[in-house]
């Protein structure tokens, strides 16, 4: 259906695509797999005649028997999103927030479809069934930042079949979803190919996840195709050391390795996998546990005030919900769940961020939900939290080095701004960056990188507790392996403790020695991190470790 024959393409005279071939077969899905900067993104959007302007491309790509790279925008305007769709990585900033969910989906039929205005609305509604989205006449009416993460995925993957596109383009679509989210997405995509025999080429950086939908896989690695073949054979019998890193990078659900394979590990043979033993893990736990709780929640309850349309007006929402748990120091306490569960709130709870409806927070057996802002003050440099996306917690205009000595300067850490810049240098060796990333901005960085000005930000205040949400969820896999590795390696030279929050339960079990797991704003349930998920005592924790991709 569709081939493509040695692109390439350059940008200002750096080479972004080098003369890669394959093609994607009508009924089947073809996985494309790479880290960010690999090529895989700019590949799909040179399929889609959306290249940046400065782009230059030769080659082929060939559909339908014409190479799209000689046709114009007016030419390309008939086939984007009529025949060629696209599902892109993040629907939030894909969909207009001033447009309804309806309206959206109905303008890409108004412009490609001779139906009246009457049929497209029940054609769109009937879309929302099709994607199984809740309650679709309401959807309809809804705007983006109504509904959650996973629905606004239902609605741009619902814009993308609305025209039966022979080939769709799935764009990293379900990147920092819940993973049971995740899992129906993929259903969803797998169900929808099946039922219109149009072609998916799927692009992801988790081979685990690709190698539960794709029927062959392309490796993609600095802009060339390194590994191509069959799932099973890609998988089971890979042959490029940079495609096995992408394997294995992923914290394995069956030993607790002491650290995370990398890229660099598999490519310069250091790959380390050498395991936790049980013994070990108790002797750990029975040091850790003798004393006191560092942090004490008793009896946390914190609950907002809906008036959303999906909700009557003025409706109570139990975000935390009478929970109780203890941190003790040099732990990690590991919080899993979806999506509103919860999660967040509570760690912006514990920080007192957000104010506690009722119940009580001991920070070394002081209740801080009594304290008022000064002395809080007090205590903020102790608690400190590394935020999911870096990027938008980071001041775009100031540098990276200002923004890690800023709260060093709010709490007098150090006497004088000579002692701290040197100390930031020091800091941000720590975290695998340099000196000459002192003077640079955040936009200079990749996610990787910034996620570790993230860190390094937090630990300038040497604090004892410190919240990681979601702190490595959008992260490639082998970058994630590096940024845990990183936060583990921190923990033990300064003592840290620390709490941590994920959707991904596979994460949070090798991050943590106890594991809490949160529903609805209540504990499932709570207890060491192995027996939880070797032993899982509730369904919905059972539904969790289901939905963890495991290859094929």
């Amino acid at each position: 259906m569709l081939k493509i024959h040695d692109l390439s393409i350059s940008i200002k005279n750096i080479s972004i695509l080098k003369n890669i071939s394959f093609e994607i077969k009508s009924n089947t899905v073809l996985g494309l797999v790479g880290e960010s900067g690999s090529g895989k993104s700019i590949t799909s959007k040179s399929i889609m005649g959306l290249l940046p302007d400065k782009a230059i491309a030769n080659g082929e790509i060939i559909f339908e028997n014409n190479n799209l790279l000689n046709f114009n925008e007016k030419e390309l305007s008939t086939i984007r999103g009529n025949q060629i769709s696209m599902i892109f990585q993040e629907p939030m900033s894909s969909l207009n927030p001033s447009i309804t969910c309806g309206n959206q989906v109905f303008e890409i039929l108004s412009r490609h479809s001779t139906l009246s205005n009457k049929e497209i609305k029940q054609e769109v509604i009937h879309l929302f069934e099709k994607v199984r989205l809740p309650r679709p006449k309401n959807m309809y009416d809804s705007y983006p930042h109504e509904i959650s993460g996973g629905q606004k995925q239902r609605v741009m993957i619902a814009m993308a079949i609305a025209c039966k596109p022979k080939l769709l383009i799935a764009d990293e679509p379900t990147t920092a979803l819940d993973v049971t989210v995740q899992k129906e997405i993929i259903s969803l995509l797998k169900e929808l190919q099946k039922e219109t025999k149009m072609g998916i080429l799927f692009i992801s950086h988790d081979l685990n996840l690709v190698s539960e939908i794709a029927d062959e896989v392309i490796v993609m690695y600095k802009g060339e195709i390194i590994e191509k073949g069959t799932t099973k054979e890609v998988f089971y019998h890979p042959t490029e050391n940079y495609t096995k890193a992408l394997i294995n990078s992923k914290p394995s659900l069956f030993k607790r390795l002491r650290k995370l394979p990398t890229v660099h590990d598999f490519i310069h043979h250091t790959v380390d996998d050498t395991i936790y033993s049980t013994k070990e893990r108790s002797a750990i736990h029975k040091m850790l546990y003798q004393n006191a709780p560092l942090l004490k929640v008793l009896n946390l309850k914190k609950e907002f005030i809906s008036s959303s349309f999906l909700f009557s007006n003025n409706k109570k929402i139990k975000a935390v919900d009478n929970i109780s748990f203890n941190i003790f120091e040099g732990e990690t306490l590991g919080l899993v769940g979806e999506s509103g569960c919860g999660k967040t709130t509570l760690g912006r709870t514990i920080l007192q961020l957000e104010k506690v409806s009722s119940g009580q927070i001991f920070y070394k057996g002081k209740d801080i939900t009594k304290l008022n802002k000064t002395e809080f003050k007090k205590i903020r440099k102790e608690i400190q939290i590394i935020f999911q996306d870096p990027f938008s917690s980071l001041n775009p205009r100031i540098t990276i080095g200002r923004a890690i000595m800023e709260p060093m300067t709010v709490h007098k850490i150090l006497s004088s701004e000579k002692e701290r810049k040197e100390y930031v240098y020091s800091l941000l060796k720590k975290v695998g960056l340099d000196d000459s990333h002192f003077n640079r901005y955040p936009h200079e960085f990749s996610g990787g990188q910034r996620q570790r000005i993230g860190i390094a930000r937090a630990i300038a205040l040497q604090p004892k507790l410190i919240i990681c949400d979601e702190s490595v969820s959008a992260l490639d896999v082998s970058v994630q392996a590096q940024v845990l590795n990183l936060l583990n390696q921190l923990k033990k030279e300064f003592k840290f403790t620390y709490l941590f929050i994920s959707h991904d339960l596979s994460v949070v079990k090798y991050m943590s020695d106890q594991l809490i797991v949160m529903n609805k704003g209540k504990i499932e349930e709570i207890g060491d991190a192995d027996e939880i998920y070797n032993n899982p005592k509730t369904t919905y924790t059972k539904g969790l470790i289901e939905a963890i991709p495991k290859g094929v």
